[in-house]
């Protein structure tokens, strides 16, 4: 395998994307129309890595089964110490087992975990 694709369902695309690329350098690859006129936008968060941002609103439409399913994701950085400092509402560092985590919220409330490389 060469890429990982998670597919996140949020309410405001645009909010959290916005987020995501101001705070952790994501960028866009591709912006797709959705049949209910809405836009999944994906974005590429590190090499091989995408996450793919839906409306809630339409995967209730459209997949109402995974509406509600949001991944848990970790992802590791070897700029541990400068994202902590940038993202807003960045947790507590905490040691787990030898690895060094923090978590951290986008605009909607839903949590994510950056370790150290």
């Amino acid at each position: 395998m060469d890429k990982v694709r998670c597919m996140v369902y949020v309410n405001d695309v645009e909010a959290v994307v916005t987020f995501w690329q101001d705070y952790l350098d994501a960028r866009i690859v591709a912006v797709n129309a959705m049949p209910d006129g809405s836009s999944n936008v994906v974005l590429q968060v590190m090499r091989g890595v995408e996450l793919a941002f839906f409306s809630k609103a339409f995967i209730k439409q459209y997949s109402p089964e995974v509406a509600t399913n949001l991944p848990s994701l970790m992802f590791f950085s070897d700029h541990f110490d400068e994202l902590h400092r940038r993202i807003p509402g960045a947790g507590k560092v905490v040691d787990q087992h030898g690895q060094l985590t923090f978590n951290f919220p986008d605009p909607e409330g839903n949590y994510f975990v950056i370790a150290q490389v």
